[in-house]
Formats: C-alpha cells, structure tokens, sequence
C-alpha cells in the first residue's frame, strides 16, 4: 500500500490536517484571529502517521476586532509590532486553503478535517474569518472535526494537552504554550500517537 492510498484510506477520504490558532479573545465574530498554524501528516513506510510540513502566518487584526488584554497577555502577541510581518485575513486563509486543496490533490482526499485541541474552537475562527473575507467554499468540512481532547481522554484519560502529551510521551514545554506553531506541532504529534495506537493496520 502506498502512502497516498494509506492517508486516502485511513478515514474514507477525509485528510486531517492539525490547526491551532491565536486569538485576541474567545468570540469568533468580535475577537481577531491572530495567528494560524497548520501542519500536514504523512505516514512513513511502515505506515505510522507522523509530523509532516507545517505552515504559519501571522495575521493582521480585521477592522474594529476587539483585543482583549487578558487573552494577549496569555500569548504575548502584540498585534501590531512590526516584526510579526503579519498579512491580512484574506491573504492568509487563502495561502492555507491552496495548501491544503494542493495536500487534497496529493493524497486523493477528497475534504479535509480540522484536527485540533478543542477543535470546534478553531474551527469557529476560520469558518468566522472566511465570512469576513468573503471567501464562500472552504477546504475543510464546515462541522466534522477530529477533537484530540476528546480523543486524549478515550485513550489517555487527559483532556489538558499538556498532560495528554505527557501520558504519550511527548515532550512539551509550558513556557513554549499559546504560540500557534507550538500548539499544533505538539497537538500534531499527539495525534498521530492516537491513530497509530489504535490503527488495525
């Protein structure tokens, strides 16, 4: 078995691809996505899924976001320092979704599914940021996801992914927290722990 037909296979078409994303708050309408971090999943020649690519932006907040401090203190993210080199909604959601239309095509997938910690959260941010940016067909399935905290807690008994990752062995550094890239490279590899765990194959 190849490992397009593997990943095709695996979940009758759906490719999972991780997200996690940064906010200035928890309302997806009023609050700005601030970053974004995705990560592509491979398996290897034995068929384990693994960390692949994984892609980042950084991005501008939309017009009248509310920013609120509490939630910017938790990630340190300044939303308007200079060197965040951050790009508009738009420009960053449709780099993502030729991305993952170009990792569709590749796998002979034929819709992605969001994977992330509380995925319904991230999820809520893309579809919201999608509508602002006018931006009506989306790769990713507008309600499916693959939940990790849920799935920590079937097969782990930990929904903190700081915990989960510790019963998997997955080393994870508390300071290193709340920064898109971090979150979803660690949610990632807590993931492909999961299906591999479980896989039949």
């Amino acid at each position: 078995m190849n490992h397009k037909t593997a990943i095709a296979k695996r979940f009758r078409g759906l490719l999972p691809v991780v997200i996690d994303v940064e906010t200035s708050g928890l309302n997806p309408d009023t609050n700005a996505l601030l970053e974004i971090a995705a990560v592509m999943l491979a398996t290897d020649e034995t068929g384990k899924w693994q960390r692949a690519i994984t892609h980042a932006y950084h991005i501008e907040p939309f017009p009248d976001a509310i920013l609120e401090a509490e939630a910017l203190a938790i990630t340190g993210i300044d939303p308007f320092h200079p060197l965040r080199f951050a790009i508009p909604e738009k420009q960053a959601l449709c780099r993502l979704f030729d991305l993952v239309r170009a990792e569709l095509q590749k796998t002979g997938c034929y819709r992605a599914v969001l994977v992330g910690h509380n995925a319904w959260f991230d999820l809520s941010f893309i579809l919201a940021a999608s509508k602002r940016a006018g931006i009506s067909k989306i790769p990713f399935h507008a309600f499916t996801t693959f939940d990790t905290a849920s799935l920590a807690a079937l097969a782990l008994g930990e929904t903190v992914l700081a915990r989960a990752s510790k019963r998997a062995r997955i080393p994870f550094d508390p300071t290193l927290a709340h920064s898109a890239i971090y979150d979803a490279e660690r949610t990632a590899e807590l993931f492909c722990f999961i299906v591999n765990k479980t896989s039949s194959s």
